[in-house]
């Protein structure tokens, strides 16, 4: 089977791009998960401290939001086929601001598990709109630039996880410790509800995608897009390699603070403009450089440079070799950019009408983060923090191997 890349329809204009005020919306909304998942990266602390629990039960935050993305992708997925993007976009949007005001009755109550529900109703309304927004921001436009365009858009996802740190963790981190967890998250939730509002009185276009492969008779049933998906070997490799990825990039994020404290680098207040302005800028920086270079360079040979990349920059930190384990730090940052949305439109290049659903098994991945996460903290808490980069470092060797065969075009089904 050899699946045909998807194309959208191209309504008729004036010489005037029709998709631009729809990608402009859809992007918005990266940033609003960027900034709602760089969070959790400040709240493993501010949790070890304030509740006095371990590293190891604090990563149950990154747990509770990402087993939610594992259940609620599928039928996201599902959701989006039956109903549109417009329309998943706020139901994910209703979850993602309810979820965020259960956090003031949460702090009232003042018990660590009873924070890990509403992170779970969160993360479920991230999942659908992740599941909505990625492929549709692929979609809008020449198919031969969709990893380029999806770069751009998850570019403002890592503007989103700048300001989350330094401006919710300068708040818990400031004065006495005893700041409410509750005062950001209330202020995210009413946010989130208007801009959900809004998008009930916008109109997105739907794509309409290309026909299947030849053969793929059952592409108007779920269960013969599933089937269809999963004797595709881009796929498979594709979710595989993206789940590796979540791995690395979530495990590192939820751990950054751990790390440059662990020994007296950095205190609290100054790992969190670290994490923001240092390690996420510069994520953000590589990724909209990584965008320009996909229009020039194919992105498979992108991919693969800065596979190679990571693994080194990893491995510098697993080592403990001082300075050089800091820029190797920093390296993961860098060259870890790009691997998400270049991943992420490669593998549902061709997925046609079984984008929606394709899209939807991609967004089980972050579950690799809850575990990469746990197994990042276990292997901290036997031994020490630079030892635990064993585990990003194998992941980004996966994704190593699977950028090689991708870049000499193995992947042709």
């Amino acid at each position: 089977m050899t699946p045909n890349l998807s194309t959208a329809s191209k309504p008729s204009t004036n010489g005037a791009n029709p998709y631009l005020l729809p990608f402009i919306l859809i992007t918005s909304l990266f940033f609003m998960w960027g900034f709602a998942r760089s969070i959790l990266d400040v709240l493993n602390k501010h949790f070890q401290e304030s509740m006095e629990i371990s590293v190891a039960q604090s990563t149950m935050i990154q747990a509770s939001t990402y087993v939610a993305y594992a259940l609620m992708a599928l039928p996201a997925g599902i959701f989006i086929t039956k109903y549109g993007y417009r329309r998943g976009v706020v139901f994910g949007l209703l979850l993602f601001g309810l979820g965020a005001l259960a956090f003031i009755p949460g702090d009232m109550i003042g018990s660590f598990g009873f924070f890990l529900a509403p992170l779970f109703i969160i993360g479920c309304g991230l999942a659908v709109l992740e599941t909505a927004a990625n492929p549709y921001a692929a979609e809008l436009g020449d198919p031969a630039k969709a990893a380029s365009r999806l770069n751009l858009s998850q570019s403002f996802n890592g503007l989103g996880c700048i300001l989350g740190p330094v401006l919710v963790g300068g708040f818990l981190f400031s004065g006495d410790g005893d700041s409410s967890v509750a005062l950001p998250y209330a202020i995210m939730g009413c946010i989130v509800l208007l801009v959900a509002f809004l998008f009930t009185r916008v109109k997105l276009p739907e794509i309409k995608n290309g026909s299947d492969a030849p053969g793929a008779n059952e592409k108007r049933t779920l269960g013969g897009n599933i089937r269809w998906l999963w004797s595709s070997n881009r796929f498979k490799c594709g979710v595989l390699a993206l789940f590796c990825y979540e791995i690395a990039e979530i495990a590192i994020n939820s751990l950054f603070i751990n790390y440059v404290t662990e020994d007296g680098w950095m205190d609290k207040i100054t790992a969190t403009w670290a994490l923001s302005f240092g390690a996420l800028g510069l994520f953000l920086l590589a990724r909209v450089a990584g965008s320009a270079v996909m229009n020039y360079i194919k992105a498979e040979t992108v991919l693969a440079f800065c596979a190679v990349m990571t693994v080194i920059g990893a491995a510098l930190v697993t080592l403990d070799l001082g300075l050089l384990s800091r820029v190797g730090l920093f390296m993961c940052y860098a060259f870890e950019a790009i691997m998400f949305p270049t991943i992420f439109a490669i593998t549902i290049s061709g997925c046609a009408s079984a984008t929606k659903i394709a899209s939807s098994f991609l967004m089980m991945t972050p579950l690799g983060g809850a575990i990469g996460t746990f197994l990042m903290g276990w292997v901290a808490g036997m031994t020490n923090m630079s030892t635990s980069f064993i585990v990003p470092t194998l992941a980004y060797c996966a994704v190593l191997f699977y950028a090689i065969p991708a870049m000499r075009g193995k992947f042709k089904n």
